[in-house]
Protein backbone atom coordinates (compact mmCIF):
# COMPACT_ATOMS: atom_id res chain seq x y z
CA UNK A 1 0.00 0.00 0.00
CA UNK A 2 1.26 3.26 -0.84
CA UNK A 3 1.88 5.95 1.57
CA UNK A 4 -0.96 8.30 0.24
CA UNK A 5 -2.85 5.27 0.64
CA UNK A 6 -2.49 4.84 4.21
CA UNK A 7 -3.22 8.47 5.13
CA UNK A 8 -5.98 9.51 7.37
CA UNK A 9 -7.69 12.35 8.37
CA UNK A 10 -8.55 13.39 11.40
CA UNK A 11 -12.52 12.50 10.08
CA UNK A 12 -11.21 8.93 9.59
CA UNK A 13 -9.73 8.81 13.52
CA UNK A 14 -12.65 10.26 14.98
CA UNK A 15 -15.86 8.39 12.86
CA UNK A 16 -14.42 5.23 14.58
CA UNK A 17 -14.56 6.16 17.87
CA UNK A 18 -17.86 8.62 17.87
CA UNK A 19 -15.45 11.62 18.82
CA UNK A 20 -15.01 14.66 17.20
CA UNK A 21 -12.34 15.97 14.66
CA UNK A 22 -11.83 18.42 17.12
CA UNK A 23 -10.76 15.98 19.95
CA UNK A 24 -8.68 14.37 17.71
CA UNK A 25 -6.85 17.31 16.93
CA UNK A 26 -7.00 18.09 20.61
CA UNK A 27 -5.64 14.52 21.56
CA UNK A 28 -2.87 15.64 18.98
CA UNK A 29 -1.59 18.65 20.97
CA UNK A 30 -2.15 16.88 24.28
CA UNK A 31 0.35 14.48 23.41
CA UNK A 32 -1.84 11.40 23.59
CA UNK A 33 -1.38 11.02 20.13
CA UNK A 34 2.18 10.86 18.38
CA UNK A 35 2.85 14.37 16.34
CA UNK A 36 0.90 13.97 12.64
CA UNK A 37 2.43 15.03 9.33
CA UNK A 38 1.30 17.72 7.20
CA UNK A 39 0.01 17.39 3.48
CA UNK A 40 1.20 20.31 0.92
CA UNK A 41 -2.15 22.28 1.89
CA UNK A 42 -1.26 22.16 5.44
CA UNK A 43 -3.59 19.39 6.11
CA UNK A 44 -3.05 16.84 9.02
CA UNK A 45 -2.38 13.17 7.71
CA UNK A 46 -2.84 10.61 10.26
CA UNK A 47 -1.85 7.48 9.79
CA UNK A 48 -2.31 3.85 11.31
CA UNK A 49 -0.17 4.30 13.90
CA UNK A 50 -1.75 7.30 14.91
CA UNK A 51 -5.20 5.20 15.05
CA UNK A 52 -3.66 2.61 17.51
CA UNK A 53 -2.33 4.87 19.59
CA UNK A 54 -6.13 6.33 19.90
CA UNK A 55 -7.28 2.82 20.35
CA UNK A 56 -4.67 2.33 23.15
CA UNK A 57 -5.34 5.62 24.84
CA UNK A 58 -9.29 5.06 24.68
CA UNK A 59 -8.79 1.90 26.59
CA UNK A 60 -6.66 2.99 28.72
CA UNK A 61 -9.24 5.75 30.18
CA UNK A 62 -11.56 3.40 31.86
CA UNK A 63 -8.72 1.20 33.12
CA UNK A 64 -6.42 4.12 34.89
CA UNK A 65 -8.24 7.08 34.57
CA UNK A 66 -7.98 10.06 31.99
CA UNK A 67 -5.16 11.47 33.74
CA UNK A 68 -2.79 8.57 34.54
CA UNK A 69 -3.70 7.31 30.30
CA UNK A 70 -3.19 10.90 29.62
CA UNK A 71 0.32 10.73 31.25
CA UNK A 72 0.89 7.12 30.11
CA UNK A 73 0.89 8.08 26.54
CA UNK A 74 2.43 11.19 26.71
CA UNK A 75 5.30 9.17 28.28
CA UNK A 76 5.11 6.71 25.53
CA UNK A 77 5.22 9.37 22.25
CA UNK A 78 8.18 11.19 24.21
CA UNK A 79 10.13 7.82 24.34
CA UNK A 80 9.60 7.17 28.35
CA UNK A 81 8.36 4.04 27.98
CA UNK A 82 9.88 3.14 31.15
CA UNK A 83 8.12 6.25 32.84
CA UNK A 84 4.35 4.59 31.40
CA UNK A 85 5.05 1.00 32.48
CA UNK A 86 6.12 2.57 36.30
CA UNK A 87 2.68 4.43 35.99
CA UNK A 88 0.72 1.29 34.86
CA UNK A 89 2.27 -0.86 37.73
CA UNK A 90 1.50 2.30 40.13
CA UNK A 91 -2.34 1.67 39.13
CA UNK A 92 -1.99 -1.75 38.96
CA UNK A 93 -0.89 -1.78 42.68
CA UNK A 94 -3.84 1.02 43.30
CA UNK A 95 -6.78 -1.60 42.40
CA UNK A 96 -5.16 -4.27 44.54
CA UNK A 97 -5.14 -2.18 47.48
CA UNK A 98 -8.52 -1.64 46.60
CA UNK A 99 -9.17 -5.22 46.57
CA UNK A 100 -7.34 -5.63 49.89
CA UNK A 101 -9.60 -3.09 51.02
CA UNK A 102 -13.18 -4.41 49.69
CA UNK A 103 -11.93 -7.68 51.57
CA UNK A 104 -11.06 -6.68 55.08
CA UNK A 105 -14.76 -5.03 54.81
CA UNK A 106 -16.05 -8.05 54.11
CA UNK A 107 -14.76 -10.19 56.16
CA UNK A 108 -14.93 -7.31 59.05
CA UNK A 109 -18.90 -7.37 58.74
CA UNK A 110 -19.15 -11.11 58.04
CA UNK A 111 -17.68 -10.92 61.95
CA UNK A 112 -20.56 -8.93 62.77
CA UNK A 113 -23.06 -11.34 61.36
CA UNK A 114 -21.98 -13.79 63.68
CA UNK A 115 -23.71 -14.31 67.01
CA UNK A 116 -22.63 -11.54 69.52
CA UNK A 117 -22.21 -13.72 72.15
CA UNK A 118 -18.79 -14.51 70.70
CA UNK A 119 -18.06 -10.84 69.80
CA UNK A 120 -17.51 -11.74 65.98
CA UNK A 121 -16.40 -15.21 66.67
CA UNK A 122 -13.72 -13.63 68.83
CA UNK A 123 -15.12 -14.03 72.00
CA UNK A 124 -11.98 -16.60 72.97
CA UNK A 125 -9.43 -13.95 71.65
CA UNK A 126 -11.33 -10.86 72.83
CA UNK A 127 -11.48 -12.24 76.84
CA UNK A 128 -7.81 -12.22 77.43
CA UNK A 129 -5.01 -9.54 76.87
CA UNK A 130 -3.78 -9.62 73.41
CA UNK A 131 -0.99 -7.12 71.05
CA UNK A 132 -3.77 -5.25 69.19
CA UNK A 133 -3.25 -3.81 65.71
CA UNK A 134 -1.49 -0.27 65.58
CA UNK A 135 -0.19 -0.97 69.43
CA UNK A 136 -2.84 -0.37 70.79
CA UNK A 137 -3.46 -2.26 74.27
CA UNK A 138 -6.28 -4.90 74.85
CA UNK A 139 -6.23 -5.82 78.50
CA UNK A 140 -9.28 -5.78 79.71
CA UNK A 141 -10.33 -2.13 81.56
CA UNK A 142 -10.11 -2.52 85.62
CA UNK A 143 -13.14 -2.38 87.29
CA UNK A 144 -15.74 0.02 87.27
CA UNK A 145 -18.07 2.00 90.02
CA UNK A 146 -20.58 3.48 87.15
CA UNK A 147 -23.56 1.10 86.22
CA UNK A 148 -23.08 -1.46 83.12
CA UNK A 149 -25.70 0.27 80.99
CA UNK A 150 -27.74 3.79 81.13
CA UNK A 151 -31.32 3.39 81.88
CA UNK A 152 -33.03 1.92 79.07
CA UNK A 153 -35.81 4.40 78.90
CA UNK A 154 -33.37 7.25 78.05
CA UNK A 155 -31.11 5.81 76.08
CA UNK A 156 -32.38 2.32 73.66
CA UNK A 157 -32.67 -1.06 75.65
CA UNK A 158 -29.08 -1.52 73.45
CA UNK A 159 -26.86 1.47 75.07
CA UNK A 160 -23.73 1.04 77.34
CA UNK A 161 -21.24 2.72 79.01
CA UNK A 162 -17.62 2.89 78.15
CA UNK A 163 -15.88 0.63 80.31
CA UNK A 164 -18.89 -2.50 79.89
CA UNK A 165 -17.86 -1.77 75.72
CA UNK A 166 -14.12 -1.72 76.44
CA UNK A 167 -14.73 -4.79 78.05
CA UNK A 168 -16.93 -6.72 75.59
CA UNK A 169 -14.11 -5.89 73.02
CA UNK A 170 -10.89 -6.70 74.58
CA UNK A 171 -9.66 -2.90 74.62
CA UNK A 172 -9.34 -0.33 77.20
CA UNK A 173 -11.12 2.84 77.68
CA UNK A 174 -8.28 4.75 76.22
CA UNK A 175 -8.73 3.36 73.11
CA UNK A 176 -11.93 3.91 72.65
CA UNK A 177 -11.96 7.53 73.38
CA UNK A 178 -8.76 7.39 70.62
CA UNK A 179 -11.40 5.99 68.23
CA UNK A 180 -13.97 8.84 69.19
CA UNK A 181 -11.47 11.44 68.19
CA UNK A 182 -10.44 9.91 65.08
CA UNK A 183 -14.09 9.92 64.51
CA UNK A 184 -14.83 6.22 64.44
CA UNK A 185 -17.47 6.27 67.04
CA UNK A 186 -19.54 9.16 68.13
CA UNK A 187 -21.41 8.45 71.86
CA UNK A 188 -22.97 10.91 73.28
CA UNK A 189 -23.26 12.16 76.83
CA UNK A 190 -25.77 11.00 79.34
CA UNK A 191 -26.88 14.69 80.40
CA UNK A 192 -26.86 13.81 84.62
CA UNK A 193 -23.98 11.84 84.80
CA UNK A 194 -22.04 12.87 81.80
CA UNK A 195 -20.91 9.35 80.95
CA UNK A 196 -20.47 8.52 77.40
CA UNK A 197 -23.87 6.54 76.21
CA UNK A 198 -22.87 4.07 73.25
CA UNK A 199 -25.92 3.43 71.16
CA UNK A 200 -26.38 0.10 69.37
CA UNK A 201 -24.90 1.79 66.26
CA UNK A 202 -22.08 3.34 68.08
CA UNK A 203 -21.47 -0.40 69.17
CA UNK A 204 -21.66 -1.58 65.68
CA UNK A 205 -19.40 1.29 64.84
CA UNK A 206 -16.84 0.15 67.40
CA UNK A 207 -17.16 -3.80 66.70
CA UNK A 208 -16.06 -3.01 62.80
CA UNK A 209 -13.30 -0.44 63.67
CA UNK A 210 -12.16 -3.36 66.24
CA UNK A 211 -12.00 -5.98 63.31
CA UNK A 212 -10.46 -3.56 61.01
CA UNK A 213 -7.77 -2.48 63.27
CA UNK A 214 -7.18 -6.60 63.84
CA UNK A 215 -6.64 -6.33 59.92
CA UNK A 216 -3.49 -3.91 60.50
CA UNK A 217 -5.51 -1.12 58.92
CA UNK A 218 -5.13 2.64 60.41
CA UNK A 219 -7.60 4.70 61.68
CA UNK A 220 -7.64 6.96 59.14
CA UNK A 221 -8.34 4.70 56.62
CA UNK A 222 -10.98 2.89 58.69
CA UNK A 223 -12.51 6.41 59.58
CA UNK A 224 -14.12 6.77 55.97
CA UNK A 225 -15.12 3.09 55.47
CA UNK A 226 -17.43 3.88 59.32
CA UNK A 227 -19.05 6.93 56.99
CA UNK A 228 -20.30 4.85 54.85
CA UNK A 229 -21.72 2.39 56.71
CA UNK A 230 -23.19 4.98 58.79
CA UNK A 231 -24.90 6.86 55.09
CA UNK A 232 -26.21 3.55 54.35
CA UNK A 233 -28.02 3.26 57.32
CA UNK A 234 -26.41 -0.04 58.63
CA UNK A 235 -24.62 -3.09 57.71
CA UNK A 236 -27.42 -4.50 55.49
CA UNK A 237 -27.57 -1.64 53.10
CA UNK A 238 -23.46 -1.56 52.50
CA UNK A 239 -23.45 -5.03 51.63
CA UNK A 240 -25.33 -4.12 48.16
CA UNK A 241 -22.63 -1.34 48.01
CA UNK A 242 -19.96 -3.91 48.58
CA UNK A 243 -21.22 -5.87 45.39
CA UNK A 244 -21.40 -3.00 43.27
CA UNK A 245 -17.70 -2.26 45.13
CA UNK A 246 -16.59 -5.40 43.59
CA UNK A 247 -18.03 -5.67 40.16
CA UNK A 248 -16.36 -2.34 39.87
CA UNK A 249 -12.78 -3.62 40.24
CA UNK A 250 -13.65 -6.62 38.12
CA UNK A 251 -14.84 -4.28 35.27
CA UNK A 252 -10.76 -2.28 36.00
CA UNK A 253 -9.11 -5.50 35.98
CA UNK A 254 -10.82 -6.69 32.77
CA UNK A 255 -9.95 -3.15 31.31
CA UNK A 256 -6.94 -2.97 32.54
CA UNK A 257 -6.10 -6.26 30.33
CA UNK A 258 -7.71 -4.93 27.19
CA UNK A 259 -6.01 -1.65 27.32
CA UNK A 260 -2.44 -3.63 27.91
CA UNK A 261 -3.52 -5.38 24.64
CA UNK A 262 -3.90 -2.30 23.18
CA UNK A 263 -1.26 -0.47 24.31
CA UNK A 264 1.58 -3.54 23.51
CA UNK A 265 -0.02 -3.11 19.62
CA UNK A 266 0.96 0.44 20.23
CA UNK A 267 4.59 -0.25 21.38
CA UNK A 268 5.31 -3.35 18.50
CA UNK A 269 4.72 -0.82 15.82
CA UNK A 270 7.85 0.49 14.05
CA UNK A 271 8.29 4.21 14.57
Amino acid sequence: MSREGRRLRPVDLARGHGLSTQAVRNYEEAGILPPADRTAAGYRAYTPRHAQALRAFLALVPAHGHATATAIMRAVNEGAVEDALRRLDESHAQLLDDRRTLEAVERALADLARPSGGEGGHGADLARPSGGAGGHATSPAPPSAAPTSPPAGEHGTDATFIGPLARRLGLRPATLRKWERAGLVRPRRDPKTGYRVYSAADVRDARLAHQLRRGGYLLEQIAPLIEQVRAAGGVEPLRAALDGWRDRLSARGRAMLSAAAELHAYLSLPD
